[in-house]
């Protein structure tokens, strides 16, 4: 099995039941999720060996997210436990029709983010990994988690790993001009970018001309145009952009772009009913990694992850549920929804 590392947060997730507001709610459904560990969900289900890098508190929220962990299939070896510290909450109003989802964090030093360079020994770590992911959230958490990433790419890339980077700007982490200074060195050490709409333009200032996220207005050539910067910019193999066009927060047209450098592939375009939307753009990442570890075609590939990733949109909670054979199925389907008996 290919071993693939990723690292980041995981969190708590609180969210009212039945699209309640916080304000209304009594109790609150439980689940845990972040970026990166919704990436290795995927990947671990199928079937790379899968670790996830993080820190935890020493205590029973901690032993909690861990087995969530575990219960999907991800090692959780090089997980540094921490004592006298607190997990990462986040809590999620899911939207519904006109009514957009909205996240409010209660992140503030969390265990990962008074973490320090020789926490994580990066050289064990990557022993015969072929593949490390990290996102854009990560290095926004503290200046300490920031220095870390970037040893941490360093080291991926001098392994010779693969390396790739969701963008994922995040704007109640840091500002734009925090983003752009950090995440443009550790540029310099990946190979694939994977970003939605509107990271290129947030981050770097690379922006699709005609297309007005707002009004639900994507044309697919203003994005060719925004991959083709990133790969250029930052001589990358691949960039690839979700697109999602939001006809309310229930129903949203969901497809992507990738692009070499010398030419873009397109996807088909899924209309998704949400169920959760949370970890869409995660499972897209997570199929196209599983996708190129495997050396699919860069169609086949684009494809497998849009799929992926649809199929998450159905699924409550931060991890996608899936199998390599539902995703097939659906790419090489008409995604009708029969029931299977």
């Amino acid at each position: 099995m290919n071993k693939v590392i990723t690292f980041g947060e995981i969190m708590l997730r609180l969210s009212p039941p039945d699209h309640q507001r916080i304000f209304q709610a009594n109790i609150f459904d439980v689940t845990y999720g972040g970026a990166e560990s919704n990436v290795a969900a995927v990947l671990a289900q199928l079937g790379c060996d899968t670790f996830f890098v993080t820190s935890l508190p020493d205590n029973p929220l901690g032993k909690a997210a861990e087995g969530h962990l575990k219960r999907f299939g991800i090692k959780t070896d090089y997980i540094q436990k921490r004592k006298n510290s607190r997990l990462g909450v986040y809590f999620l109003e899911a939207g519904v029709s006109q009514r957009p989802s909205n996240v409010t964090y209660d992140r503030k030093k969390s265990a990962i983010s008074v973490c320090k360079k020789e926490d994580f020994n990066w050289n064990e770590i990557f022993d015969n990994a072929v593949w490390f992911h990290f996102t854009g959230i990560t290095p926004a958490l503290s200046d300490n988690v920031a220095e870390i990433t970037y040893e941490a790419v360093k080291t991926a890339k001098k392994k010779g790993l693969k390396v790739s980077c969701d963008l994922n700007y995040r704007g109640k982490l840091w500002s734009q001009e925090k983003a752009k200074e950090v995440m443009t060195p550790l540029m310099e050490y990946v190979d694939v970018v994977i970003g939605n709409e509107e990271d290129a333009e947030k981050i770097f200032g690379i922006r699709a001309e005609d297309s007005s996220i707002e009004k639900g207005k994507l044309k697919k050539e203003d994005y060719e145009i925004v991959a083709q910067k990133l790969v250029s910019e930052f001589d990358l193999d691949f960039a690839a952009i979700t697109l999602r066009e939001s006809y309310s927060a229930s129903i949203n047209g969901w497809s992507a772009i990738i692009h070499n450098g010398k030419k873009m592939f397109e996807s088909k375009k899924y209309e998704i009913h949400i169920v959760d939307r949370v970890g869409g753009g995660d499972s897209f990442a997570g199929g196209l990694i599983f996708s190129l570890i495997n050396s699919k075609p860069v169609d086949d590939a684009l494809e497998f992850a849009v799929a992926c990733s649809a199929l998450k949109h159905t699924v409550p909670g931060d991890f996608n549920i899936i199998t390599t054979n539902e995703v097939e199925s659906l790419w090489k389907s008409s995604g009708s929804g029969r029931i299977k008996r």
